[in-house]
């Protein structure tokens, strides 16, 4: 519990949110290449003042959960290993979600979708080691969601409970 509390009320330094904004770029690039090449993005603009909630959920709530006890730089050993198994949890528990209570989220059982998936959990899980703060990735997954289903043509959060 300790971690998850120390990753509330961490607050990135400048030099943290340089490093998570380098992050956030390279991540940027890679899933618009591969949600570009594959067809998951196109440019279907929708104004919905309900998107911001997806700063809470999936952002805040997948943020907490799946990167919350993960060990910032110089508290583990291998942190590698947390990292990897942090990233795989998160990529399978949108599959858990396909399956189970989003019942039209069967794009999150198809490789392009959870390679994407994988590389934001990546990204977020790599700002929250970086800079101790889970704030960073929060935002990060909040703007790629909003991006997505904002612009690009992702289905919302309602389209996929229906």
């Amino acid at each position: 519990m300790s971690r998850l509390w120390r990753s509330l009320t961490r607050w990135p330094d400048a030099d943290g949110w340089r490093d998570c904004l380098i992050t956030a770029a390279a991540a940027t690039l890679v899933i618009a290449t591969v949600a570009g090449a594959s067809g998951l993005l196109g440019w279907w603009p929708k104004a919905d003042p309900a998107l911001l909630l997806v700063f809470v959920v999936p952002a805040f709530t997948e943020e907490l959960v799946f990167r919350g006890v993960l060990p910032a730089k110089g508290e583990s050993a291998r942190p590698v290993l947390w990292l990897g198994v942090g990233v795989a949890a998160f990529t399978g528990w949108h599959v858990i979600e396909a399956l189970t209570f989003l019942p039209q989220a069967r794009l999150f059982l198809e490789p392009r979708f959870l390679a994407c998936a994988a590389m934001l959990g990546t990204a977020c899980a790599v700002m929250r080691y970086r800079t101790g703060s889970l704030w960073p990735g929060v935002l990060f997954h909040g703007l790629v969601v909003v991006i997505w289903q904002g612009l690009c043509g992702g289905p919302s959060s309602l389209e996929l409970m229906r």
